[in-house]
């Protein structure tokens, strides 16, 4: 069983998470997306995109490079990294995006954020695969004698997305969603979610 193949269900009995919904993150700062950043959407819009690898490639990763620089390049953006934790469990495969704190780029380090493309445009399968990929983080964190309980993580489409937290055994989910097309409150969102592990650092 890999990070796919986990099913809703299987984050309470063999996980052990507690669930529940509130609004995550509230009153942050809308975020004027730069020049850049609108002219790389509004050139992913004409081109287009059939698969969730061009979603990720066109629209996921110029967001991420655009958080990356407002925060002075302070996180490592891994894309397509493996992340095997503990295979027995479940705990193995490829993360679409995962942020860290760390400084080695070979080696994820310190995982603070998640993003998983959710496949077929199935935010909710997205959901539950983004969950135990922080639930690995987690345990990678502790592994390493990090004291980082809480980890962030977020599904999207590429035009929603979805954030979640998991605290301890508390996988949080967001009730509201963010759109691409309003890319001041995503990038607000998303910076939210950076000083809130910056605190936790």
């Amino acid at each position: 069983m890999a990070y796919s193949n986990i099913t809703f269900k299987d984050l309470v009995t063999r996980f052990g998470m507690q669930l529940s919904g509130t609004h995550l993150l509230r009153n942050f700062k809308p975020i004027p997306p730069s020049a850049w950043l609108q002219e790389a959407l509004v050139r992913a819009k004409k081109i287009g995109f059939i698969n969730e690898k061009e979603r990720s490639e066109r629209i996921v990763a110029p967001v991420l490079t655009e958080l990356s620089d407002l925060n002075n390049n302070e996180f490592i953006i891994y894309s397509g990294r493996d992340l095997y934790v503990d295979e027995t469990l479940g705990l193995n495969g490829e993360c679409d995006f995962i942020l860290s704190f760390g400084t080695v780029l070979e080696v994820v380090q310190t995982p603070i954020f998640a993003i998983t493309e959710a496949k077929k445009e199935d935010i909710d399968g997205g959901t539950v695969q983004c969950a135990v990929q922080l639930y690995a983080a987690q345990m990678l964190n502790k592994s390493q004698n990090t004291e980082r309980n809480t980890v962030y993580g977020c599904t999207t489409t590429g035009e929603v997305w979805r954030f979640l937290k998991l605290q301890g055994n508390q996988l949080i989910l967001d009730e509201d969603r963010y759109y691409i097309t309003q890319p001041d409150q995503l990038l607000g969102a998303l910076q939210q979610i950076i000083d809130l592990c910056k605190q936790d650092v």
